[in-house]
């Protein structure tokens, strides 16, 4: 196979405390939404791959879930995923938030990344920039070089778009030379059906309480193709009070999630879509390596 002189292609991953701003980058680099966002840490759990295409090079963007201390055996498996993604990929992202201060956290994920650092590169992203003044910009910018040796460091503001393309850039620059690795237009490797449960489990998290978030997890149950493509979806959750939150009085929360959830899904395949969604307990699965099997984890 043939591809254009100079032409690069690899793996770059995205990591940082949860809710840094890793799966917006994303979505802003691929151009398109592949990855679910939240104002809730931990909101992504699986490594999800975006790809983006461009005319000197193939950039396959892995967002991973936030490295935090784990509580539960989720929690671990999800650490698991971040580090098990780091070994793997061409360049490492560091993002940290331009609208807080790096602290222990920051640390402790240098401290992880410096066991890949001597073969992989590493490249510091503040996220958020339009969220603070540039003398702030300026005062972060100069505290992450100190945190670490990185190949580049660069300010982005992935919800407006700044140096979103010049972060590409740098990425790509660090990628070997090599032909595309995915189809043009293919924009995730991820399964319809992931992509169809992640955006069940976004809307699902929109403005719940704090405790609900890490207890939710979707699974789609049935695809069955039709004029309208019929498809049935199960959110768990671990305890009766919290079911009671997801379907709200009278149904109404659960009616609002499936209607976030449709629009969502018809965007991403393009057709009318009926989906029909039932809330589960499942008593404590994120501690039950039984269930966290079931659940995909």
């Amino acid at each position: 196979m043939t591809w254009p002189e100079g032409f690069r292609s690899g793996f770059a991953c995205f990591v940082g405390r949860p809710n840094v701003g890793k799966s917006t980058l994303t979505n802003a680099l691929v151009g398109q939404k592949v990855a679910i966002t939240s104002s809730r840490p931990q909101t992504t759990r699986h490594a999800i791959r975006g790809i983006v295409h461009r005319d000197d090079g193939q950039l396959v963007l892995v967002d991973t879930p936030g490295l935090h201390k784990p509580r539960t055996l989720l929690g671990e498996r999800l650490n698991d995923v971040v580090r098990t993604t780091w070994a793997e990929v061409d360049v490492v992202g560091f993002c940290v938030p331009a609208d807080q201060e790096i602290g222990p956290g920051d640390r402790f994920i240098v401290s992880e990344l410096r066991k890949v650092a001597d073969r992989t590169p590493l490249i510091g992203i503040l996220t958020k920039t339009d969220l603070v003044s540039r003398d702030v910009i300026a005062e972060r910018l100069m505290a992450l070089s100190q945190v670490a040796e990185f190949a580049e460091i660069v300010p982005v503001s992935a919800t407006k778009g700044d140096q979103v393309s010049l972060l590409a850039d740098l990425l790509l620059a660090q990628m070997p030379p090599g032909p595309p690795l995915y189809p043009e237009g293919e924009l995730s490797d991820e399964p319809e059906t992931t992509m169809i449960a992640e955006f069940v489990r976004e809307a699902a998290l929109e403005g719940v309480r704090d405790e609900l978030p890490h207890s939710l997890a979707v699974v789609v149950e049935e695809m069955t193709e039709g004029k309208t493509l019929q498809i049935r979806a199960e959110i768990f959750v671990e305890r009766q009070s919290q079911k009671a939150i997801v379907i709200g009085r009278g149904g109404s929360r659960l009616k609002d999630v499936g209607t976030r959830a449709r629009q969502q899904i018809e965007a991403m395949l393009g057709t009318k879509v009926h989906l029909d969604l039932f809330v589960k307990v499942a008593k404590d699965w994120q501690r039950d390596p039984r269930q966290l099997r079931r659940l995909g984890f």
